[in-house]
């Protein structure tokens, strides 16, 4: 099969302009142009467009062999596992990547050592650590910047902005389906929290931020991290997946269309 195609950003009125990896998804499970394949679990959609979407044009291509694993999972019953599976990585792996890259390597360790996240009990007590991380990340990245440099405030938007993008967001839409509670929504709001400010103080130890545009200065420093946490969210979505790909056969391939033809292998 061929491997003459490409995820485009966004989703697309016609095929002709593109297919994001759901779209892809649609075309090979012989369903109608869309984003929102009926075949695939709500909750692996999710991920797969926020992964999608939060991925530079060259690294979105490394989703294309996870498409086919995800015909057929809608209605499979495992969307509560996989919402778990993604609110435990937010919470021990994605937020202690930013409390480490920060130098708050205590809190970081602490939540890294956590029992898995997997209900709300042990969200609960897991809740309790995310928001002591939450509390020592916003004094810590005060401490960094102090109240007389404006700058910090721009730092830690863009940190904010920055370290949320693609993985953390992508996890966050598979946790949101999947567990879906008030503590859920407190967990993530820690996290996001504590990453940003984490991100912001990295940022802040490396180079004075009025030194360039803030954002441009966010994305050169916390790019190895970015990378690592990507790759770490396609693991993520490679654990939430049926171990076998559909048998080709079971693809309702249609015919080829005009300059997109190609199929997925």
């Amino acid at each position: 099969m061929s491997n003459d195609y490409a995820l485009a950003y966004g989703t697309h009125a016609s095929p002709l302009d593109g297919r994001c990896a759901m779209e892809w998804v649609s075309y090979l499970a012989g369903e109608a142009h869309s984003d929102e394949p009926t075949c695939v679990s709500p909750v692996l959609r999710a991920m797969c467009i926020a992964l999608n979407d939060g991925l530079e044009h060259g690294p979105r291509q490394r989703l294309r062999p996870y498409l086919t694993r995800t015909i057929g999972t809608a209605g499979d019953g495992l969307d509560t596992e996989r919402g778990w599976m993604a609110m435990d990585w937010l919470t021990r792996v994605y937020t202690p990547a930013w409390l480490h890259l920060g130098g708050l390597h205590g809190s970081g360790d602490e939540l890294a050592s956590l029992a898995p996240v997997a209900n709300g009990r042990s969200l609960r007590r897991a809740l309790g650590v995310l928001e002591d991380a939450r509390r020592e990340a916003r004094a810590a990245r005060a401490h960094a910047y102090g109240v007389a440099l404006p700058s910090g405030w721009a730092a830690t938007v863009a940190g904010r902005e920055a370290a949320w993008a693609c993985a953390g967001a992508a996890a966050w839409a598979a946790a949101r389906l999947g567990v879906g509670d008030a503590a859920g929504d407190r967990a993530r709001s820690a996290a996001r929290a504590t990453s940003g400010d984490a991100a912001a103080i990295a940022i802040r130890h490396s180079r004075d931020p009025s030194c360039g545009g803030a954002r441009a200065v966010a994305r050169a420093v916390l790019a190895p991290t970015l990378e690592t946490l990507s790759e770490s969210a396609l693991t993520l979505l490679d654990r939430m997946l049926p171990t076998e790909m559909l048998p080709t056969e079971m693809l309702a391939v249609p015919e080829p269309e005009p300059a997109v033809a190609c199929a997925l292998t």
